[in-house]
């Protein structure tokens, strides 16, 4: 493991599969689908073997890897690694434990891609392509290769809305594409102005300059404090639209119900994720004053998130739009976490962007199979599916227990350690946050209920049950669930020297 190409192998190996892909003949469907998930098992089982040796005490400092790549002047006066961006690729335990979420979840939607039903091809080649951006915005070294990485994830997403969506795909695609557009060329505008103030992208050569008294004296030009709070709000508008937070959030309604249910596990699962990684990184990792000073704001944007979305999700009646208001909610919990400026609200921030991958994929996953079968996700027409689709409704149930926050399950764990760090600062806001914990309750047993004892109006309690090839992805997704409830310490011991550097930036 010690090899100068690992992090290059883990990132780039779904472009084998593409290349493969692109010499298959497009009419060739079994083989298509099935060259398309076997593509992904490469990622995860390397991604899976770094958490292993993570947890046996090997250190991911040896996996970084750092090489020449693009020079933007020379100056004499200059030192030979200014305005210079290099092929930097790192990880520590937070990106590990994302890179291992985004290996898993593009695995199993790879199987849940059983139900697409026109070009194959386009669709893998693309599919996989987004599994290469996701991966490489966690590994990332530097903010020009976070940018980049993150920008391939918008154009294949773009695509595959716009191509394999629903009646209004074309719309929601521009939708999607308007409002990350914007949060990336505002990420953008922070990035060339850092880059050329301190003559470096790299994060970590970054966060010294702004921090390191002994080092500051290597910027090109000063960093005033108005220039780093402005700096600071950008990110977080930029992050923001990404995560999303009200009222940056009309966009992600249209691409949860018109996106293939396939692509929004990946969406919902990870994307979503990375503003959250994005606010963890930059705006916490190089402004950690200006996000103390804000921090409050923060955590009130978060009860905000929460109970909109709650409030949201309880009167539709598209159960896609139900669990469309329902990320928007949980993503406030994130928030929520973050603000509360503590160990214990940092950790239940991650824990929160984990458990909320793995229970939305898992809800959208059913959500395919039950479109499968009744072509529609209407919860009045959806009525009496327990009895004909006793497995499916089990698992529905399940995961929305999962999602209000069931003891035992990750859900609990994330939205309980969240809350008890808000309640050590900010004890009145955390209060007020709990009301939307009672509402998850409420909109989602209430949306479980009307689909699997309610009265059918189109006779889809004829619709038979998942198959074998649906129920795996479907129960590796709830042990997991379960796995983290019962036993969250296999999540928090590497995420425990991340998060004690984050808040010794902090000053916490």
């Amino acid at each position: 493991m010690n090899g100068p190409y690992f992090l290059s192998l883990l990132v780039f190996s779904p472009l084998l599969g593409i290349l493969l892909l692109a010499l298959t003949p497009k009419t060739q469907e079994r083989t298509i689908k099935w060259l398309g998930f076997l593509s992904t098992l490469p990622s995860l089982i390397l991604s899976l073997f770094a958490f292993c040796q993570y947890l046996r005490g090997y250190r991911l400092e040896h996996l970084t890897e750092k090489r020449g790549w693009v020079r933007f002047a020379d100056f004499p006066f200059l030192t030979e690694s200014t305005f210079v961006v290099r092929y930097e690729l790192n990880i520590d335990g937070i990106s590990l434990v994302m890179i291992v979420l985004t290996s898993l979840l593009a695995a199993l939607a790879a199987i849940a891609s059983i139900h697409i039903k026109k070009e194959w091809k386009g669709y893998f080649m693309l599919f996989l392509l987004l599994e290469i951006g996701m991966l490489g915005v966690f590994a990332a070294g530097n903010m020009v290769l976070f940018f980049i990485f993150l920008e391939m994830t918008l154009v294949a997403m773009f695509f595959l809305i716009g191509k394999w969506g629903g009646f209004e795909r074309e719309r929601a695609a521009y939708s999607y594409l308007l409002y990350n557009g914007v949060g990336s060329a505002v990420l953008l505008m922070v990035i060339a102005i850092l880059f050329a103030r301190a003559g470096t992208s790299n994060m970590e050569l970054l966060k010294e300059m702004l921090h390191n008294p002994a080092v500051r004296a290597q910027l090109i030009a000063p960093i005033s404090d108005d220039l780093r709070f402005s700096l600071f709000l950008a990110l977080l508008v930029a992050f923001g639209i990404k995560l999303p937070i009200v009222p940056f959030h009309r966009w992600i309604l249209r691409v949860h119900v018109q996106a293939p249910p396939a692509i929004v596990m990946l969406h919902s699962g990870v994307l979503l994720k990375i503003g959250a990684y994005g606010l963890i990184r930059f705006a916490i990792g190089l402004f950690p004053d200006q996000f103390r000073d804000f921090a409050f704001i923060i955590a009130i944007l978060g009860v905000v998130n929460l109970l909109y979305g709650a409030f949201l999700a309880f009167i539709q009646n598209d159960f896609k739009m139900v669990l469309a208001y329902s990320s928007v909610s949980h993503m406030g919990i994130v928030l929520i976490g973050l603000g509360a400026l503590n160990e214990a609200g940092m950790q239940g921030a991650i824990f929160q962007a984990v458990s909320h991958g793995l229970i939305s994929a898992l809800l959208f996953l059913l959500v395919s199979i039950l479109f499968e079968r009744t072509n529609t996700t209407e919860m009045d027409r959806l009525g009496g599916l327990a009895k004909a689709m006793p497995l499916t409704a089990g698992s529905l149930l399940a995961g929305a227990l999962a999602s209000l926050g069931l003891p035992g399950m990750s859900g609990f764990v994330s939205e309980f350690t969240a809350f008890f760090g808000l309640f050590q600062t900010a004890p009145a806001v955390a209060a007020a946050g709990t009301l939307g914990i009672i509402m998850t309750a409420v909109y989602l047993l209430r949306a479980v209920l009307n689909i699997t004892f309610g009265t059918s109006k189109s006779g889809g309690a004829q619709a038979f049950d998942m198959s074998l090839t649906e129920a795996v992805p479907v129960f590796v997704l709830l042990a997991l669930i379960i796995m983290i409830g019962v036993y969250p310490r296999i999540l928090a011991e590497p995420l425990q020297a991340a998060i004690k550097m984050m808040m010794n930036g902090l000053g916490a």
